[in-house]
């Protein structure tokens, strides 16, 4: 980590396993959210899936947390190796220089302060892997909004799987290129 100021008074915190229940209820309230709003996205958390298997995650210290003080505002999974949702949807070459970016998640008392948007600018900024040179993700294609976000926040889109979500992809000589918060 080479900052961890996000914005204002925003920092980042690498996970512990002691994070998970934290990591999870943020989760939890963020699948609610999307269901209130008619979406189907992250349903699987509200029946006891979790296809990223965030608390082992957390215990690996591949989560970040986005802290104000002691509340938690945000974070975000940042996996150095392809789990089998990324091999399924991205295939099995290329992953040696990719970063996987999943459940980016703001804590609703965050909402409407750009918080996503600077977390995206922070993970291009104020990190760096060994021997990665990319970030790429992947999001729903039922929700047009995430589709302009990451087009915005400077990702390239990279194709659609059958199964129904968007790839997307930043280089990181596109990192540096931050813009104001």
């Amino acid at each position: 980590m080479i900052n961890k100021h996000v914005v204002n008074q925003i920092v980042a915190i690498q996970s512990t396993a002691d994070d998970a229940p934290a990591i999870m209820e943020l989760l939890l309230q963020t699948a609610l959210w999307l269901k209130s709003k008619g979406s189907t996205q992250w349903n699987g958390l509200l029946r006891g899936e979790d296809h990223h298997n965030t608390q082992e995650c957390a215990r690996r210290g591949d989560v970040y947390l986005f802290k104000d003080g002691e509340a938690l505002a945000g974070i975000v999974t940042l996996l150095r190796s392809p789990s089998a949702w990324d091999i399924a949807l991205w295939g099995e070459e290329g992953h040696d220089q990719a970063v996987y970016l999943h459940r980016l998640a703001i804590n609703r008392a965050y909402g409407g302060l750009n918080l996503g948007d600077a977390i995206l600018q922070w993970v291009h900024s104020s990190i760096r892997f060994d021997g990665k040179d990319r970030i790429r993700l992947d999001c729903i294609d039922s929700n047009p909004l995430l589709d302009k976000f990451y087009r915005s926040a400077g990702y390239s889109y990279q194709g659609h799987s059958d199964s129904g979500f968007f790839l997307f992809e930043r280089l990181q000589g596109k990192f540096a290129e931050s813009r104001t918060i």
